[in-house]
């Protein structure tokens, strides 16, 4: 059997998340669906971790199994059976050891929001009617630094064994027309992203002080943080997989 390394992206707008669901449309499911015609034996896709119901990926990485060679073209072919808001970009052969999800070791989401009316973008960023003040939001952006217990900022009765994530970088930029946040960490609790962008968008309108970021996450109540924001501005941006080399795409 042989491992191999899918390269992807998706506009997650009509799907319900990464991860197959019953009764719901999701891009895992859809992608194995269209895998199987061309690898039968896959026996099911690894994901490098769940996005939420809207929530896009630009770059988004799954693995697979098989016994069976790729056939020719195999990129060209499964591209052609995918809907148009899925793309596959590469598929690389890689190391049995090699694993999307626990390989990874740091993963970078953005979120755009913009300022004027713009139906245009309507689907990828959010629209703020009032402006934010990016220097205190960055104020209450360090009290996210290192390695602390997230619970305040995720969804409850997930299946994890513990919420405690290291964050290495987070931070608002002023854009034309808007704002984008960046955050890298080591790993994301379920909504996490969201409920901090919530949280941050009290300090930035002045119904909280940038301090107040750090009582939140001492708390470890979900109660305490701010409302998550929309997921249609939320973007999964990159992963980083440090021993990934070598690999070829078909």
């Amino acid at each position: 059997m042989a491992r191999y390394f899918l390269h992807l992206a998706f506009d997650g707008t009509h799907y319900c998340g990464w991860q197959i669901q019953p009764k719901v449309s999701t891009v895992q499911e859809t992608l194995e669906k269209a895998l199987s015609i061309f690898v039968p034996d896959h026996g099911g896709i690894i994901g490098c971790g769940r996005t939420d119901t809207g929530v896009h990926a630009r770059n988004f990485y799954a693995h697979f199994e098989t016994a069976l060679p790729l056939i020719p073209n195999f990129l060209y072919k499964i591209n052609a059976v995918l809907p148009r808001d899925i793309a596959v970009y590469s598929c690389s052969e890689v190391p049995k050891d090699v694993h999307a999800r626990f390989s990874a070791v740091r993963r970078r989401y953005t979120y755009h929001i913009h300022f004027r009316k713009n139906p245009f973008r309507n689907a990828y960023s959010v629209f703020h009617p009032y402006t934010l003040d990016a220097d205190a939001m960055n104020v209450a952006c360090v009290h996210l630094l290192g390695n602390q217990d997230f619970t305040s900022f995720s969804k409850g009765q997930t299946q994890v064994k513990h919420n405690r994530c290291e964050v290495f970088s987070a931070r608002w930029e002023i854009i034309s027309e808007g704002m984008v946040f960046r955050i890298e960490a080591n790993r994301f609790l379920r909504n996490m992203v969201r409920a901090i962008v919530g949280t941050l968008f009290t300090v930035g309108e002045g119904k909280a002080l940038p301090e107040k970021t750090e009582e939140v996450i001492a708390a470890r109540d979900r109660t305490a943080a701010g409302k998550s924001a929309h997921p249609q501005g939320l973007f999964l941006d990159h992963i980083t997989y440090p021993h990934i080399h070598g690999t070829s795409n078909r």
